[in-house]
C-alpha cells in the first residue's frame, strides 16, 4: 500500500507530445495570470484606501468579492468547460479577468470599483477547474501528478512576477493606466489561449488500477479528508489575513508604495520556494509534519514582526512566505491519495472550492477586527488562529493511523 505522503517519481518518462506541451504551456501561463490578477489587489489596497478613503473592512470587501466569485463558481465553469470546451472557456475567463482590471482603471469609486473587481473575479474562476483540467487530460497516471505541480508552481511564478510589474509600472504611470495596461495583457492572452489549447474529446485518462487499491483504506474513512479540508480553509483564511494586513503594517513601518509591492514580492517569492521546497519536506516527514511545522513557523514570522525594523521585516518576509505557502503544498498534494481516482476532481474542486472560499470570507472578518482593534492587534489574532491547524494535524494524523494503520503519518 502507498504511503500518503511520498510523492510519486517516475525514474524515466517518454518525451511530451506537442499537444501535451501546449496543454502545459497554456495552462501554465494561464495560471501564472490569473494568480497575479488575485495577488495586484494586495499592492493596490493602500491606493485605493488613501484615493477612496476606505474602511478596513471595506478592504477586505474588495478582496472579498474577487475571491467569493472565482471561489464559488468554479463547479459551474467545470460543467460549462464539459459542455463548451476547455479552450473557449478558459479563453473567456482570462479575457473576463484582464477586462475586470480595465475596468478597475477606470472606477470612480467604490462601488465600479467593486463591480470590476467582481467581474475579475468571475473571469477568474474558469482558470483552475478549467486549465487543471486540461492537463490532467493531457497527462496520464504519475505523469499527470508531475505535470499538475509543475502548473502549481507557475501560479507561483504570477504571484512573484505580476505584482513586480505592477510596481515597476507604479514608478511611471498612475495607478488607473498601470491596471488598465495589466488587464489589455489578459484580454489579448485569452486570443492566444483560445486559437493555441489543444482541443481534446469528452473523456478521462486512464490511470493505473494500483492506485485505487491504495485508496480503498481510505475510501472507507473519509474523515481523513474532512479533517484535511478543515487544516486547508483554516491555512487560506490565515494566510489571506496575513496578507490583507502586511501592507499596513509596512507602511507604518515607514514602507513606500514600490516598496510594499517589493516586499509582497518578496512574500510570494518565498512562498513558490516553499511550495518546491515542502514537497520534498512532505515526502520525508509526512503530512502531518509538514503541517506542524510551517504553520508553526507562521505563526512565529508574524509574531517575530512586529518587534522588527523595516530593513529586517523585509528579510524575513521571504521566510515567512515559504511557511506561508508550504503547508497548501503539502495539503493539495495529498487530495490525491485521499479518494478513489474516480473521484478526485470532485474531491479537488470540493478542496478548491472550501479553501478559497474561506480565504473570500477571510479578509471580510479580520478586516472587521482591524477596524475594531487596530492592525497590529488584528495581526495577532491571525498568529493566534493559524495555531489552531496544529490539533487538527494531530486528528488528522489519528484519522490516517485508523485507515493505513501505524507509520503512515
Amino acid at each position: 500500500m502507498r504511503n500518503l505522503n511520498r510523492q510519486d517519481t517516475v525514474a524515466s518518462a517518454p518525451q511530451m507530445s506537442s499537444d501535451q506541451r501546449r496543454a502545459l504551456a497554456i495552462a501554465g501561463a494561464a495560471h501564472a495570470l490569473h494568480d497575479g490578477y488575485a495577488d495586484l489587489i494586495y499592492i493596490m489596497l493602500p491606493l485605493w484606501q488613501a484615493e477612496f478613503g476606505l474602511t478596513y473592512a471595506a478592504l477586505g470587501a474588495l478582496r472579498s468579492v474577487f475571491v467569493g466569485a472565482m471561489a464559488s463558481l468554479q463547479i459551474p465553469a467545470g460543467f460549462a468547460a464539459e459542455r463548451f470546451g476547455s479552450a473557449i472557456m478558459l479563453a473567456l475567463g482570462t479575457a473576463l479577468a484582464g477586462l475586470g482590471y480595465c475596468f478597475a482603471g477606470a472606477s470612480s469609486g467604490f462601488a465600479t470599483l467593486l463591480g470590476a473587481l467582481l467581474v475579475s473575479g468571475i473571469g477568474a474562476s474558469a482558470q483552475h477547474p478549467v486549465a487543471s483540467a486540461l492537463v490532467a487530460r493531457a497527462f496520464a497516471g504519475p505523469r499527470s501528478l508531475k505535470a499538475l505541480g509543475t502548473y502549481n508552481f507557475a501560479g507561483d511564478i504570477g504571484k512573484m512576477t505580476v505584482p513586480a510589474t505592477l510596481s515597476v509600472l507604479l514608478l511611471a504611470l498612475a495607478w488607473r493606466p498601470a491596471l488598465a495596461l495589466l488587464g489589455s495583457v489578459g484580454i489579448a492572452m485569452a486570443a492566444v489561449v483560445y486559437f493555441a489549447a489543444p482541443r481534446y474529446e469528452r473523456g478521462r485518462p486512464q490511470l493505473p488500477q494500483t492506485e485505487s487499491a491504495a485508496v480503498q483504506g481510505v475510501e472507507r474513512q473519509p474523515f481523513a479528508f474532512a479533517v484535511l479540508l478543515t487544516i486547508g480553509i483554516i491555512d487560506s483564511a490565515t494566510r489571506m489575513g496575513f496578507l490583507l494586513f502586511l501592507p499596513f503594517v509596512l507602511r507604518d513601518k515607514g514602507a513606500s508604495a514600490q516598496a510594499i509591492g517589493m516586499a509582497m514580492t518578496l512574500v510570494f517569492a518565498g512562498g513558490a520556494a516553499g511550495k518546491l521546497a515542502c514537497a520534498f519536506i512532505g515526502a520525508r516527514i509526512g503530512v502531518v509534519g509538514t503541517v506542524c511545522l510551517t504553520e508553526g513557523v507562521t505563526a512565529a514570522g508574524i509574531l517575530a514582526l512586529f518587534p522588527l525594523p523595516l530593513d529586517s521585516a523585509l528579510m524575513l518576509l521571504p521566510v515567512v512566505g515559504v511557511a506561508l505557502n508550504g503547508t497548501s503544498s503539502v495539503l493539495y498534494g495529498s487530495v490525491p491519495d485521499l479518494v478513489a481516482p474516480h473521484r478526485r476532481t470532485r474531491a479537488l474542486s470540493i478542496f478548491y472550492t472550501g479553501t478559497i472560499g474561506s480565504g473570500a470570507i477571510a479578509p471580510v472578518l479580520f478586516g472587521r477586527a482591524g477596524d475594531v482593534f487596530g492592525v497590529w492587534h488584528a495581526l495577532i489574532l491571525v498568529a493566534a488562529v493559524v495555531l489552531f491547524t496544529l490539533p487538527l494535524a494531530a486528528l488528522l494524523r489519528s484519522a490516517l493511523a485508523r485507515s493505513y494503520g501505524a507509520g503512515t503519518t
